[in-house]
Order: structure tokens, then sequence, then C-alpha cells
């Protein structure tokens, strides 16, 4: 279900908070593009079929944000929180000895930052560890008061059916935790049964 070529269906969806929601055949026409079987790993060569793609969200920028804390660590005071949109790596307490505080945002208020700093579901404190939320507040199609999400199956094309609005998930690095959440996201119904099994941190919204 995590399938990194499956990004090549963005061809198809724009998640921009329009209302274009792409004719069945245009996705089907793409799903022969998607596929890790398809694709060919020859240390150090990676081979793709023509048309195909690598698309490495739900751990890029995650894994960006522990290499960032990683590099400042090294250069400056231990305890540091390092921010990337909400994706967060700490590295330990803060110098008055308290947690970073975090709040999980309410996904109908994440258009005023303000507001939704105001309207937070629950916040609570930090002190090492990752943190990353995957959801429809940002990136979605709104179609007849319909909402689709941007996690897509990569077996169908489309949104996944029954996926919480928001999964946030602490873990020892924001790199886990990121894929924790598209992976609960990609379970539908089944994201808190995933994420108990993991037994981590975390909150579901729908």
């Amino acid at each position: 279900m995590f399938d990194v070529t499956s990004g090549v269906l963005r061809r198809a969806w724009r998640f921009d908070s329009g209302d274009h929601v792409p004719e069945p055949a245009a996705v089907a026409a793409l799903l022969p593009l998607v596929g890790w079987h398809r694709v060919h790993w020859a240390n150090p060569v990676l081979e793709l079929p023509p048309g195909m793609e690598i698309d490495f969200g739900g751990l890029g920028k995650e894994y960006a944000v522990d290499r960032c804390a990683r590099l400042l660590g090294a250069e400056t005071a231990p305890s540091l929180l390092v921010n990337f949109g909400g994706d967060l790596a700490a590295t330990g307490m803060r110098r008055d000895g308290h947690g970073w505080v975090i709040g999980v945002e309410n996904p109908d208020s994440v258009t005023v930052a303000s507001l939704a700093a105001r309207e937070a579901r629950l916040a609570f404190e930090l002190g090492r560890g990752g943190i990353a939320t995957s959801g429809d507040a940002h990136r979605f199609v709104l179609r007849d008061g319909r909402r689709y999400g941007h996690i897509l199956d990569p077996r169908t094309g489309w949104p996944v059916a029954g996926a919480p609005r928001s999964v946030t998930v602490v873990g020892n690095t924001c790199t886990e935790a990121g894929i924790l959440a598209t992976l609960a996201m990609l379970r539908g119904a089944g994201a808190e049964a995933f994420l108990e099994s993991q037994g981590v941190r975390y909150w579901c919204l729908r």
C-alpha cells in the first residue's frame, strides 16, 4: 500500500482545494505505471520502466527533519525543536526543564493559523522524538459536498475509502512517525487498529 511509485497518479489528481475529480479512465490509464514490483534494483542502479516515477512523499520531508535536527545538534545545545510545516523532531527538553508544547490541529481550522492554534484538539509536551501528521486538511479536492483526501490507494488510483481526516503519530524519529501516519491512513477504517498494533502514541481524528 505504501508504494513510492504511486506519485505518477498526480498526473490525474490535483489536490489544490479545487473541485476537479479526474475521469475514471484517466486514472485507470496510469495504473500500469504504478507498482514497486515493476522496478529493478541492482545496487547502485535503480531502473524504472518508461513513464514511471519515484515519489518520496510520506517520508522525504520527515527524513529531512531528522537530518536537520542531527546537524543542528552537532553545532549547538542539545535541546532544540525542528519544525517543517508540522512535521517535528525534538532532541531534548527545553532549558526550563519542560517539554515542547505541541498542539494537534483541528482539520477544519488549519487555513487560519491563529484559529488553528486556538482550536487545537489537544496539547501535550514532547521532550524527545518525532511527530508527523497525515491527513486531508491541506491537500484535498471538494466536489458536490464530498471531500477527496490526497492519500491514494495505489491499487485503484483513488483516495483511500474510510480514511480518517487526520492521523498524528509520535515516534522515535520524525521519519518513523511519518511512515506510520501514512500507513495508518492507507488502512482506511482500520487505521486505529493498525496504530494500536504498533504500540505508538497517536491521535486519529475522523
